[in-house]
């Protein structure tokens, strides 16, 4: 990755307006007449951009099945089969995009222009096949971009040998002077005199899709060019997070768990606009090779809506035939997607990822082996949704509130009232008996946050910050600032609240520019340790340890209830890489709604663990995850629980064992072993759990409940605990 982001300062900015109020546009200025351009991380220009879903990105060209070697031949029947631009435009809008990105400029399509040129050098069309997309985008309130490519190693690819895509004679004869098109200089050259011909023709575009970058038009000031022609036209970069672009593109990857969730391997953070590109087709070329493949609807429906839960922009590839038709497997999903799409339309158009810098509910990984992600309206901070893109095992789903007081919920396809409770800090949704096999869509109507905190009312300190990245950007209501801890570790945040105040949790957003998968590229806090104090000095022993899952979006430590001015978070360890940035962390005083946990129960990934780890590799598990500790003796995780009177009560430990072999624990209720090496047994694989049930005794008010192995294979994964 290059040089992080810098806006421009409201000087520079003056400057290059008043410059572009006094100099024409116009073809022949020259490249120095131009500031140089610098990142521009929010700017007008891409207001289509960020009110986009995503788009449809279109691979046709002279390679297209069956392959032309002649411009003339491939343009004639693309004419001949009926190619039409308004077909595009209409399916772009079945998948509810919002713009398309043309690759007929692709090295491995034959280097086609499908626009009348005055450059030699390449396949080049009498008819205006994109003048006419434009137009037609245009009629229907879309926008069409244009890819184009920095790499001629494909020059001769599907051809006999000796011949080649690229006329480097021809060219030569127009410049006057020798290039050679097959090396990179030359074909930096050619391409950047197309890249003038395209902006003083195309006025409409609404940008350039780059593939990487060419060295050639970085020495001579190529994006500062389009930046002094056309200020309106975005740019995006195809693997290169290069500064002065709109909109960083990677490649939708595999290897996710589950396997549409493309953000996990984002490394950029929003405002930054990120675009994930991946194919419909499940299997074939990014073009049109002659076979009808088919499209996995689960799978291209889980990306495109995780996408818009992380604020994402989807590039959906299709794979056009020559005359311009989709196959009809693609075709067919579009049909389909169009009226899918539809009955959800207000939870992915006008919204952003819910759970990261714009607020929202929780996203990723929710109870019983449920997963997916929330959005919330962009004019409206109080309407979110929910997407149950992977249902839970039961009828009930849990969601952390981030605060937010619940007031209504229905499903948002049916309009149904949807039963739900509120309470210890997590919305939860019950009696639903059918889920949607793609996505279910739950409205969630808010009254506001509660129980937390103002930023204003405490201040910010930190044991090591980044120059220019002070602790006070982590609490500043500002999502743009943040604090950067730099490497250190350990490291901490600590809150002076000014005065002595009830503290029930901490929240905390991390800054979503490392990767969840793989886990080396995660900065994301690991283990944790959290002190009070009433003087900012002595500290004594942390009030709650723990590990936060490697996950994206909001993380909630949930701590036992107590009372004090000062607040220490400590990073013990990062998933991966040890640098740490904080947008916003936050404390809170009460859960919405208020109440303890709902039904008495306590998730072990928010109880103090000794000697494990939280993790979610095994589905079935309620809440976040599940803790897996050491394989050895004494390991534990311990929870406070409040209760309302002094009696027994029921205690249930949900586990998974998959070996055979017993895991037997001692059960501890404050400070008492109330059973010794109780038996733990296999419950037959690791995502089969069960409920170990014993009564215990308990104290009015707070009571201290651990489990602790006692045999060399550790203890069992602990879900959770139940206090009937």
């Amino acid at each position: 990755m290059r040089s992080p982001l810098r806006a421009l300062s409201s000087r520079v900015l003056a400057t290059l307006a008043s410059a572009l109020v006094v100099l024409a546009v116009t073809a022949v200025c020259a490249v120095t007449a131009a500031p140089p351009a610098k990142a521009e991380l929010q700017h007008p220009r891409q207001a289509f951009l960020r009110a986009s879903l995503g788009e449809l990105f279109l691979h046709w060209g002279m390679r297209t099945s069956p392959a032309h070697t002649s411009c003339g031949a491939w343009e004639s029947a693309v004419t001949g089969g009926g190619w039409k631009p308004e077909y595009w435009v209409n399916e772009a809008k079945k998948l509810h995009t919002q713009y398309l990105v043309l690759a007929t400029f692709h090295s491995r399509l034959g280097y086609a222009r499908p626009w009348p040129s005055a450059i030699p050098g390449s396949c080049s069309t009498k008819r205006d096949f994109l003048g006419e997309l434009i137009t037609a985008a245009e009629a229907q309130g879309m926008r069409v971009v244009l890819y184009m490519t920095d790499d001629p190693q494909w020059w001769n690819e599907g051809l006999p040998s000796g011949q080649s895509w690229l006329n480097s004679s021809a060219y030569s004869s127009y410049k006057g002077h020798t290039v050679d098109l097959k090396t990179r200089d030359g074909f930096g050259e050619f391409s950047y005199d197309n890249f003038v011909e395209i902006m003083q023709r195309y006025p409409k575009l609404g940008g350039f899709w780059i593939d990487n970058d060419n060295a050639y038009w970085e020495r001579n000031g190529l994006y500062e060019r389009i930046r002094h022609d056309r200020p309106d036209f975005t740019l995006s970069n195809n693997n290169e997070d290069t500064p002065i672009m709109d909109m960083i593109s990677n490649e939708q990857k595999t290897g996710m768990s589950p396997s549409y969730d493309y953000p996990q391997a984002v490394y950029t953070a929003a405002p930054r606009l990120t675009e994930a590109d991946f194919k419909l087709p499940t299997n074939g070329s990014w073009w049109y090779t002659g076979t009808d493949n088919a499209v996995d609807y689960k799978l291209t429906l889980g990306r495109l809506i995780t996408n818009a839960g992380s604020s994402i922009k989807a590039l959906m590839a299709e794979t056009p035939m020559k005359n311009g038709r989709m196959p009809p497997a693609q075709e067919a999903f579009n049909n389909f997607a169009d009226t899918y799409l539809e009955a959800i339309k207000p939870s992915l158009i006008g919204t952003e990822g819910g759970g990261y810098m714009y607020g929202g509910l929780q996203p990723g990984f929710w109870n019983d082996g449920a997963h997916g992600v929330t959005t919330v309206s962009k004019t409206d901070p109080n309407l979110h949704f929910v997407h149950v893109v992977t249902k839970p095992s039961g009828g009930t789903l849990k969601v952390r509130d981030n605060g937010y007081k619940v007031s209504a919920v229905t499903n948002l396809r049916t309009g149904a009232a949807v039963s739900f409770s509120q309470s210890g800090g997590t919305l939860t949704l019950s009696g639903i008996s059918s889920w949607d096999q793609y996505d279910t869509v739950f409205k969630v109507v808010t009254s506001g946050r509660e129980g937390i905190l103002p930023p204003s009312s405490y201040t910010m300190s930190a044991s090591a910050s980044a120059s220019g990245h002070p602790a006070s950007a982590a609490a500043d209501g500002d999502y743009l600032t943040y604090w950067d801890a730099g490497s250190a570790q350990p490291v901490s945040l600590r809150f002076d609240l000014g005065s002595a105040k009830r503290i029930q949790y901490i929240g905390i957003n991390q800054r979503e520019d490392s990767t969840t998968y793989p886990a080396s590229g995660s900065a994301r806090i690991r283990d944790y340790r959290v002190y009070v104090s009433d003087d900012g000095t002595n500290w004594g022993s942390p009030i709650k340890t723990g590990t936060l899952p490697n996950h994206r979006g909001v993380q909630i430590i949930d701590l036992p209830v107590t009372t004090a001015r000062h607040v220490r978070l400590e990073k013990v360890n990062s998933q991966g890489t040890a640098r740490l940035r904080v947008d916003e962390a936050w404390i809170g005083t009460s859960y919405a709604g208020g109440g303890t946990a709902p039904g008495g129960q306590y998730e072990a990934e928010n109880a103090t663990i000794s000697r494990g780890v939280v993790e979610s590799d095994h589905a079935g598990y309620s809440g976040t995850g599940y803790v897996n500790t050491d394989n050895a003796a004494g390991p534990y995780v311990e929870w406070k629980v409040d209760a309302a009177q002094a009696r027994s009560h029921t205690l249930g430990v949900r586990y998974a064992n998959g070996p055979a072999a017993d895991r037997p624990m001692d059960v501890t209720v404050n400070g008492t072993v109330v059973a010794a090496a109780r038996s733990f047994p296999s419950t037959g694989s690791w995502t089969d759990w069960a409920t170990s049930t014993l009564t215990v005794p308990l104290n009015a008010g707070a009571n201290t409940i651990r489990v602790t192995a006692t045999s060399a294979e550790g203890a069992p994964n602990l879900d959770m605990i139940t206090i009937g």
